[in-house]
């Protein structure tokens, strides 16, 4: 990957929290670039996956201490960017889909009404652009009779359609980076297939990348182009999603055959082993194909 393709770049990330016992290390010393592709971030919860998407738009709480060598989009440092800066980036650059629409959207508002604030904070247009702009937006969701939609409060709609309408609110403002935090985890599967489907249509049609955040490994081998293994703050591994059942890394390997597999033997699953040497400060031992040098 050039540096001309690189939207963003991290490099010795680390993010930790103060607590009565001293403080908390959520995320340790981690490095990856991505271009405009799809890169899954995995691992257990507590991996400190849904900290780095944070992290990368400053979402953080005050308290928490964020440090890094580089953390980089599209050439310019994140780190310095005053507040100020900071909002004009979140939603036109780089926008998050967070995990449950219900504590994400405004009970009070429209949904059209919110879709359209989206758009408005970073277009000076008219309103009636606005909407037309916010109806559109609703079709390339796949939502049926987008006027009776723009409608409805959030408590009129179902998860999958409360989804749909956060990924069209973070997508109005046609950022260069979605990040994408378990969008799918709180649906069913029939209705995940459906929200995937149109995330991979919209990020191929518009040439963006997409930082996929989960927990479910098959999930997101099956639809990331790359794949970021995390445990404890660290990176275990980052690998081709192609490539992932050839993985030789022995957390990968457990995270794998603790998988329920229809043809597989009969009995319990097996436990997952894990070294105490993957939390210290030389856990990398591994190779990071993919990883920024």
């Amino acid at each position: 990957m050039t540096n001309q393709n690189i939207l963003l770049a991290i490099e010795n990330l680390s993010v930790s929290f103060p607590s009565p016992k001293g403080n908390i290390k959520a995320v340790r010393h981690i490095s990856f670039s991505m271009g405009q592709e799809k890169i899954g971030i995995v691992g257990e919860s507590g991996s400190g996956k849904s900290v780095t998407g944070r992290a990368v738009l400053r979402l953080l709480p005050p308290y928490a201490d964020v440090r890094a060598d580089k953390l980089e989009f599209r050439g310019r440092d994140l780190t310095r960017r005053t507040e100020k800066e900071m909002r004009a980036v979140r939603g036109d650059q780089i926008s998050m889909v967070m995990q449950d629409p219900k504590y994400s959207l405004n009970p009070v508002r429209t949904v059209g009404r919110q879709i359209e604030e989206a758009y408005l904070t970073h277009h000076k247009v008219g309103k009636k652009e606005a909407k037309d702009r916010t109806l559109t937006m609703l079709e390339a969701v796949k939502i049926r009779q987008p006027h009776r939609v723009y409608k409805l409060y959030p408590h009129e709609v179902s998860g999958g359609m409360g989804q749909r309408i956060m990924i069209a609110m973070m997508l109005i403002p046609e950022p260069r980076l979605l990040i994408a935090d378990e969008p799918t985890s709180a649906l069913d599967v029939t209705v995940q297939l459906q929200v995937l489907a149109i995330l991979d249509d919209l990020v191929s049609q518009r040439g963006m990348g997409l930082m996929f955040i989960s927990h479910d490994l098959e999930l997101v081998a099956s639809f990331c182009d790359r794949i970021v293994i995390m445990y404890h703050g660290r990176i275990m591994e980052i690998c081709d999603a192609k490539d992932l059942k050839q993985s030789t890394h022995p957390y990968t390997r457990g995270l794998l055959n603790c998988l329920p597999k229809i043809n597989g033997p009969k009995g319990d699953l097996p436990v997952l082993q894990r070294d105490a040497a993957w939390s210290t400060e030389d856990a990398y031992v591994y190779p990071q194909v993919g990883a920024a040098p």
